[in-house]
């Protein structure tokens, strides 16, 4: 069995044993910048959910869908998946108090009193408090609940696991299979509205995909399936549509496709080969007419003819790299990897300080997520530098009390920073969390050093993530998912791990399952910790 040593010692600030082990200080320098990076992202998430808790309604403690127009209304396909949703999340880590209370309150609020087709939620009125319509408008239902399932509570149950909001997503999912059973429906159902068909499916794509790893139930890759014949056998071809919508909200249905797609290899070999003609045209096309220069997509393109309809790019670039990176992954088509690399050529040169939907925090954390993820799988220089500095870009965005733009979009804020602060820390957390207890990590050739400092006295664990992809979603491969927070460095439960540490009372032999739960440590005020993972 392989045997990683994790060598750990504690320092003053002034070194003076001669016996320490030796570690490479250009190492520990730029774990603890990253620290800073890391603690700048955590706290500004919790001055978000905290300054988000003060404009809760005072009769039922949801959150207003924004702090304008529509401060009356709670609306699950705002409120919920793009706000609450990462509260929760930031909540979950920074100050489990809140997740365990006041979240928990507000989902069993939501729950009571917007649930309106069996536990499908409907817009809620605080004025009324009742609907905010009258008469059951069901594809409103319907695009609600997809969204709150797909951009807000699967990437929880991605982190989290097994949780109420886990279970909240899989009661809408099961209900909301009895007003799917036929794609095609959602055509008529939304009239002209083709891009909002091809955001709910594409939703329900990756939903199902990765719901069906994850309870191993075969009815969810059954719908997922009519799905894709829908789009892949004939009755949808979207390189024969005037319309094919690629930023934000249109790009579901790549990235929904790839998700079945890749699931497919694994779980239905056959299957996939009939899609993979289809799917390879649909791919292809985008990349002939959907491109600019740099390689960055175009917002709209009318596939059939080849004309821009919208020549302004998409925010979301890396959503839709996703889908090519993926298909590499599991058929090694050298010409998608490709695609995506030469993405990432002219990001630092020309888009910095880029006016990315019209220089909004939301388009700004978009970008930035499309970075990171594939950052993840593509560590290239430029790519980290652009994302280090377009951080300090979005995070200039953010008031003085917590509010970034007073509009949902202020939860995929909380969502970016804290993918950018896990990089940071290469997924290591500790607990409990304080603000001036700061964890970075840096990756050393095949050592990852992790450095904990502390201005007060700090006592608690040091956790290491886990390979998530396998332990909650059971995927076969951890191909890239759009909102997903990426693995970095992993404790593996079937690996042992030597730790070797100046404190006695630490050093000894640890399974990977007791560094997932965690390593008790103790800190004095203005103590270094340094660690170094082989």
């Amino acid at each position: 069995m392989k045997r990683i040593y994790l060598f750990i010692l504690i320092i003053p600030l002034i070194f003076s044993c001669s016996t320490q082990p030796q570690f490479q200080q250009k190492t520990i320098d730029q774990a603890i910048e990253n620290g800073k990076q890391a603690n700048e992202g955590y706290v500004r998430s919790l001055n978000f959910t905290k300054g988000w808790l003060t404009k809760t309604d005072s009769a039922t403690g949801l959150i207003p869908t924004n702090l304008h127009k529509s401060i009356d209304v709670w609306e699950p396909h705002n409120s919920a998946a793009d706000n609450y949703a990462f509260m929760v999340l930031t909540a979950y880590l920074l100050d489990k108090d809140l997740y365990n209370g006041k979240m928990l309150e507000m989902l069993n609020t939501e729950k009571e009193l917007t649930s309106r087709v069996k536990s499908l939620p409907d817009i809620y009125s605080f004025s009324k408090q009742d609907f905010l319509s009258d008469e059951l408008q069901i594809d409103k239902v319907i695009f609600g609940a997809s969204e709150y399932i797909k951009d807000g509570l699967i990437p929880l149950a991605e982190y989290i696991g097994p949780s109420p909001w886990n279970d909240r997503m899989m009661e809408m999912l099961d209900d909301l299979s009895e007003y799917m059973n036929d794609p095609a429906e959602l055509v008529s159902l939304f009239e002209n509205r083709h891009a909002r068909v091809e955001e709910v499916n594409g939703e329900m794509l990756q939903t199902l995909s990765r719901v069906y790893w994850m309870t191993g139930d075969k009815k969810y890759l059954d719908w997922a399936i009519k799905i894709g014949d829908y789009y892949l056998l004939g009755k949808r071809d979207l390189t024969q549509i005037d319309y094919l919508r690629i930023r934000d909200h249109g790009c579901e249905i790549i990235g929904g496709l790839s998700e079945l797609y890749v699931t497919l290899h694994f779980a239905n070999p056959e299957k996939k080969e009939l899609y993979k003609e289809s799917f390879y045209k649909l791919l292809d096309r985008i990349l002939e007419i959907g491109r600019n220069e740099d390689g960055i997509f175009y917002n709209a393109v009318n596939p059939k003819t080849g004309e821009i309809i919208d020549k302004k790019i998409v925010d979301n670039w890396g959503y839709v790299f996703d889908a090519y990176y993926s298909v590499w992954l599991v058929d090694k088509k050298e010409e998608y990897r490709d695609a995506v690399l030469n993405g990432f050529t002219k990001l630092y040169e020309n888009y910095r300080n880029y006016a990315w939907e019209g220089t909004s925090h939301d388009g700004y954390a978009d970008a930035l997520e499309s970075g990171i993820n594939l950052y993840n799988r593509e560590p290239v220089l430029v790519l980290k530098s652009w994302i280090d500095s377009e951080m300090k870009v979005m995070f200039d965005m953010q008031q003085d009390d917590g509010i970034i733009g007073g509009w949902h979009g202020d939860g995929n804020f909380a969502r970016t920073a804290i993918m950018y602060s896990l990089w940071k820390t290469q997924g290591a957390h500790i607990y409990p969390w304080r603000n001036d207890v700061i964890i970075g990590a840096e990756k050393d050739g095949d050592e990852t050093y992790f450095v904990i400092t502390s201005e007060n006295d700090w006592s608690g664990k040091l956790v290491f993530d886990a390979q998530r992809h396998k332990t909650i979603l059971n995927l076969p491969i951890d191909y890239p998912r759009i909102n997903q927070f990426p693995e970095w460095f992993t404790a593996k439960p079937g690996e042992n791990y030597s730790i070797v540490s100046s404190k006695k009372e630490i050093s000894g032999e640890y399974s990977g399952k007791d560094l997932l739960s965690g390593i008790s440590i103790e800190l004095k005020s203005g103590e270094k910790l340094v660690i170094a993972v082989q």
